[in-house]
């Protein structure tokens, strides 16, 4: 693969002031994508789009609340004036509070945190898809995160929403791929973000997971460089036909996923949301022998 396979396309990711949003903004500006910056903080922006630029390519910073339904249609709008073109999507803007038992939570950050995180996506996705639908390809990436597939007690907004993402990312997979667009949700594993920072702070808040956290601290957390590079490996022709899926950054084998492989994972029900059942299970289990006997 080409060092520079994303020149000419244009990419935006929100949340892209600091973490996993500014090292996916840089890793697709090292594959040559020019950079759509979005985020709420104007220093981290200035930062990321400094770095960027010291990469050699352009860059529209934007900083926006993207919960806000009209201020998202207002800078895509900018952007498009800017570049002509979005080519990748990656939805990475996130927020975990409020953090504690559900009836003890904060009905109005509660919402916030809905509305930052899956309202937001849909909001994108629907500001950007006419684009990528009128050239014919495009690629979206949404962020999920803990709580997607299994409980997260503590912080029901943020799984709630997160789960939720997955279905919409399966949802929209749907509607899109006659267009050539691929929509793909990545779970990043536990990594050392500011998010962990506020696990701390909430201490008994957070229940069991501060203890988790404080280990994770001390010890370190998975690679921030993995869920990077799977986004670079979604915004480029490498995953073609591959959509509809959630890939674990740190535990799947994407790294060795070849055209091939990426017929077998779509000719099954695998790395999506399913209520495991006998049907299920049934399917889940042909496959494999499938697999097993080639």
């Amino acid at each position: 693969m080409s060092t520079l396979h994303l020149s000419g396309r244009v990419a935006l990711v929100t949340g892209s002031g600091r973490g996993i949003g500014r090292a996916i903004a840089l890793k697709l500006a090292a594959a040559g994508s020019d950079l759509i910056l979005v985020a709420r903080t104007a220093v981290e922006l200035d930062e990321s789009a400094r770095q960027v630029r010291d990469l050699g390519r352009n860059c529209f910073v934007a900083q926006a609340d993207v919960s806000h339904r009209e201020a998202v249609d207002q800078l895509v709008l900018q952007a498009l004036s800017e570049f002509k073109r979005i080519d990748i999507l990656v939805n990475n803007a996130g927020v975990q509070s409020p953090i504690g038992p559900l009836i003890e939570n904060d009905p109005d950050e509660w919402v916030r945190t809905v509305s930052t995180n899956l309202f937001a996506t849909f909001y994108f996705m629907r500001a950007v898809a006419p684009g990528m639908i009128a050239q014919g390809r495009g690629k979206i990436i949404n962020l999920s995160g803990g709580g997607a597939t299994a409980p997260r007690p503590n912080f029901s907004a943020y799984a709630a929403s997160k789960a939720a993402i997955v279905r919409l990312t399966e949802t929209a997979a749907e509607e899109l791929k006659r267009h050539n667009i691929q929509v793909n949700a990545i779970a990043p594993g536990a990594i050392n973000t500011r998010m962990l920072d506020e696990v701390l702070q909430a201490g008994q808040a957070a229940g069991e997971e501060a203890v988790d956290a404080l280990k994770r601290k001390q010890q370190g957390g998975m690679s921030i460089e993995s869920v990077a590079e799977l986004a670079v490996f979604l915004a480029g022709h490498a995953s073609d036909g591959l959509t509809g899926k959630l890939i674990s950054a740190p535990h799947d084998a994407w790294r060795e996923w070849n055209g091939e492989r990426i017929e077998d994972l779509m000719s099954a029900p695998w790395l999506t949301l399913r209520r495991m059942d006998s049907f299920s299970m049934r399917q889940l289990q042909e496959e494999r022998e499938r697999c097993e006997s080639q």
